[in-house]
C-alpha cells in the first residue's frame, strides 16, 4: 500500500511538473533596429546581444514557469518615421509582442513610443536612442534605455576636446532629432567652457555629394571638425570630401560614427582624430566579452547596452510575475538599481531565482546599468583616439 502511494505521488509529481510545462507561454520580444540605414553596420552586433541574453533565460528554464523567449525582429530604418511605426504595429498586433528592445535611432523611437508603445502599453528600451527629447517625452512609464542622453555626451565631448587645447570647432550635424540635439548640447557645454563654434550646419543623410557642405565649413575654420554624423551615411561622406579637399584632417567623432566602419573607411587619413561612444571598464565589460566569445564583436558601441536592455525586460517580468507590460513597467527601475545582488551577464538564470524566492537583484550588466531619473543611464563613456588607423582607448569617463 506504501508502495502504490508513493508510486501515485511520484506520477502526480511528474504529470504537474508536464502541465506546468506545457502551459508555460512562449514570450515574444520584438527586436527594432536598424538593420538598414545609416548604422546598418553596428546592428547585428547588437541585435545578437539581445539575443544572447533571451537564449539564456530561454536555457535556464526560469522564466516565468518556464517560458521560451522568442525574439522577433524587425528593422526601424533608422530614419523612416512611418516605416519603423508599421513594424512595431505590426509585431504588436500580429505577433504578439510583450516589449521591444529598441528602437535604436533616436527619431523612430520617438515615433515608435507614441504611435505604439503607448497606445498599447507596450515597454520599450533603446539600447542607443540618446536625444534629450526623449528624456521629457511622454510615455506613461513605458520607456527606458540603456545609453545614456546626449545632454550628458555633449558635456563630455566638450570636455574632451577643451582638455586637448582645442579652443575652435566646426560643427556639422546630421539633420535629425539626434543630430539636432547632440549638437545643440554640445555647443552649449563647449561656449560655456570657452570653446568657439565657428559654424553649425546641418547636413542630409543620403547624398552622393558634400563638396558643398565641407566648403561651407572649411570657410569657417576651426582646429577640427567634429561630425556628429553617421558611419553608414552623411557622416562618413561629409569627413571624405574633407579629406579630399584637404579642408581638415583631424576631426572628433560622437558615437553616431564609432564603429569597425570607421576604420574600414578612412584607416590611417584620420590619424590623430578623437571621439568617444558610451562605454565603461566596469568588471561587466569582461564578463561579457567572455560569454559572447568569438560568437560576434562585443566591443561594438551599443552591444553591451542591447544585451543589457533585454536582461532588464525579462528580470522585470519574472519580479513582477507576469510578462503583462502593465504589470512589469513597474519593476524595471527596480531590478536596474540597489538594494539587491549584483548581477553580471552570463548571471541571467541566477538573478532570475533570486527574483522567484522573492530577493532583489541590482542589475550591473555589460554596461554598469543605473537608471536615474525618467528611466534613462547615468552615463558612461569611453574616450577614444585613432592611432594606426585604429580606434584606440584612451580612458573611461
Amino acid at each position: 500500500m506504501k508502495k502504490l502511494m508513493l508510486a501515485t505521488a511520484a506520477t502526480a509529481l511528474m504529470s504537474g511538473a508536464a502541465f506546468a510545462a506545457s502551459h508555460a507561454q512562449d514570450v515574444k520580444i520584438g527586436i527594432i533596429l536598424g538593420f538598414t540605414g545609416p548604422i546598418e553596420s553596428l546592428t547585428p552586433s547588437m541585435a545578437a546581444g539581445a539575443e544572447l541574453a533571451m537564449k539564456e533565460v530561454t536555457d535556464s528554464a526560469m522564466l516565468l514557469g518556464g517560458s521560451k523567449v522568442v525574439p522577433v525582429r524587425g528593422d526601424s530604418t533608422c530614419i523612416d518615421s512611418g516605416a519603423a511605426t508599421a513594424v512595431a504595429e505590426r509585431q504588436v498586433t500580429a505577433d504578439g509582442i510583450k516589449g521591444i528592445m529598441g528602437a535604436d535611432c533616436s527619431g523612430v523611437t520617438g515615433a515608435i513610443l507614441a504611435n505604439v508603445a503607448v497606445p498599447n502599453g507596450i515597454v520599450m528600451i533603446s539600447p542607443s536612442a540618446t536625444s534629450p527629447g526623449l528624456s521629457t517625452a511622454e510615455d506613461n512609464g513605458l520607456f527606458f534605455r540603456t545609453a545614456p542622453s546626449d545632454a550628458r555626451q555633449g558635456q563630455v565631448m566638450s570636455d574632451i576636446l577643451m582638455e586637448q587645447g582645442i579652443k575652435s570647432v566646426a560643427l556639422t550635424y546630421t539633420n535629425n532629432d539626434y543630430g539636432k540635439g547632440l549638437a545643440d548640447s554640445f555647443q552649449a557645454a563647449y561656449e560655456a567652457a570657452g570653446g568657439k563654434i565657428t559654424i553649425s550646419a546641418a547636413h542630409e543623410d543620403g547624398k552622393a555629394d558634400y563638396s558643398a557642405e565641407v566648403a561651407s565649413l572649411a570657410s569657417a575654420g576651426g582646429d577640427r571638425l567634429v561630425v556628429a554624423g553617421y558611419v553608414d551615411q552623411g557622416g562618413s561622406g561629409i569627413v571624405r570630401a574633407a579629406l579630399d579637399t584637404g579642408a581638415f584632417d583631424t576631426f572628433h567623432f560622437p558615437d553616431g560614427m564609432v564603429s569597425a566602419k570607421l576604420e574600414e573607411n578612412f584607416g590611417t587619413e584620420i590619424n590623430g582624430s578623437t571621439g568617444q561612444n558610451p562605454g565603461t571598464d566596469s568588471p561587466g565589460v569582461a564578463k561579457f566579452a567572455k560569454l559572447v566569445g568569438g560568437a560576434f564583436d562585443a566591443t561594438s558601441p551599443f552591444t553591451p547596452e542591447s544585451y543589457d536592455a533585454a536582461a532588464l525586460i525579462m528580470l522585470a517580468m519574472q519580479a513582477a510575475g507576469s510578462s503583462d507590460p502593465a504589470e512589469y513597467k513597474t519593476k524595471v527601475m527596480d531590478v536596474a538599481n540597489a538594494p539587491g545582488e549584483e548581477i553580471y551577464p552570463g548571471e541571467l538564470a541566477k538573478a532570475l531565482k533570486i527574483l522567484k524566492d522573492g530577493g532583489d537583484v541590482d542589475y550591473v550588466g555589460a554596461s554598469a546599468v543605473e537608471l536615474i531619473g525618467p528611466g534613462e543611464s547615468a552615463g558612461n563613456y569611453r574616450e577614444l583616439v585613432i592611432k594606426d588607423g585604429k580606434i584606440t582607448t584612451v580612458k573611461y569617463r
